[in-house]
């Protein structure tokens, strides 16, 4: 078991870390809700009834889209833009999608190298592109719940305010939609950038995200 948590802890770590916030934020969130809804004089709710409600299921969604947006981003715009000493960059002659024998495929593949690795044609292609698919799945799938989660919110709130509901296109196309998805949208692009820049110059011991401390401020594509 020692050995299983040790070989698996960054993996868990965040995990518990995700579902601890997660839970927080359920509580917290529920009792502004209800704080909304006393100001409002109108009855409150149980937490489980605010966990299953639309109000959060647009909060988690908005931040579970604009997070695989940024890694998707990440993964396909790293593949040809370089940032000269940045340990988040490839190193500068390595820009494009690299050779067979850079990638280790093919003919040029290990003896325990996966399978679709050695493999040729539409197995190799799709492997060959698999976590950015799947990164591009996860966030589809969360911007669309955010989307009619947060249309069924802005209906509600229009009804409430006797004003007539929306159709899903219109909510989408609105400006309250887009305000919410832009706004985290640029906080990840920003958080990304800063940390590609930053890196070059500024250093965590230890860390693989960080080139070693005496690495020269040119140096590109070193982790620690």
């Amino acid at each position: 078991m020692r050995r299983f948590l040790t070989l698996n802890a960054l993996g868990l770590g965040f995990g518990a870390l995700f579902l601890l916030t997660l839970c927080a934020q359920a509580v917290a969130g529920w009792q502004s809700f209800n704080d909304e809804q006393v100001a409002a004089q109108v009855g409150t709710i149980g937490l489980l009834d605010y966990v299953t409600s639309t109000d959060f299921a647009v909060a988690v969604a908005e931040n579970w889209q604009s997070e695989f947006l940024q890694f998707l981003v990440y993964l396909v715009a790293t593949i040809w833009l370089l940032q000269q000493g940045s340990p988040e960059s490839k190193q500068l002659d390595k820009a494009g999608l690299e050779s067979d024998e850079d990638q280790m495929v093919g003919a040029y593949a290990d003896a325990d190298s996966p399978a679709w690795a050695r493999a040729g044609g539409w197995r190799r292609a799709i492997y060959g592109t698999s976590l950015a698919l799947v990164m591009g799945a996860i966030f589809l799938a969360s911007w669309l719940v955010q989307s009619v989660a947060g249309w069924a919110a802005y209906d509600e709130q229009r009804l409430q305010d006797h004003r007539d509901p929306v159709d899903w296109t219109s909510y989408v196309a609105s400006a309250d939609f887009w305000e919410r998805t832009l706004q985290n949208w640029q906080s990840e692009f920003l958080a990304v950038g800063a940390m590609a820049v930053l890196s070059i110059y500024l250093r965590q011991r230890g860390s693989s995200q960080s080139k070693p401390l005496g690495a020269a401020h040119a140096a590109t594509g070193i982790e620690g």
